[in-house]
């Protein structure tokens, strides 16, 4: 005699088949939902590239202007009457009253030590 406590074969596999059901229909929702939101992200990332390419074809509009302006900051640097051969002789000049007044530091120091 069939013992009437063993589960049937179709007992075990309706009971572990509703799990799995429930567990396949809830991967499916939650893959869903993933897809929508990387739908989303892929939405989000294209606005934020179009406005991107938007600023940088505002700030490139503004190169000439830079431009001219570096220009003009160049020509008001420059003193007045001043040519770029001025400049070269007036850095000499100046480097040449530098290395006299070291000098004269140095003999004046060599007179003190003596005394």
């Amino acid at each position: 005699m069939p013992s009437t406590n063993a589960p049937s074969p179709r007992t075990s596999f309706k009971s572990s088949a509703g799990p799995t059901s429930s567990f396949l229909h809830q991967r499916d929702v939650l893959v869903g939902e993933i897809s929508m939101a990387m739908e989303q992200v892929l939405q989000n990332i294209n606005k934020l590239n179009r406005n991107l390419e938007g600023v940088i074809a505002v700030g490139t509009e503004f190169g000439a202007v830079e431009a001219l302006w570096s220009q003009f900051e160049n020509v008001m640097a420059k003193e007045p009457g001043e040519s770029e051969e001025g400049k070269t002789q007036s850095y000499e000049r100046n480097q040449d009253e530098m290395e006299q007044g070291t000098a004269e530091e140095n003999a004046d120091k060599g007179d003190g030590e003596g005394n």
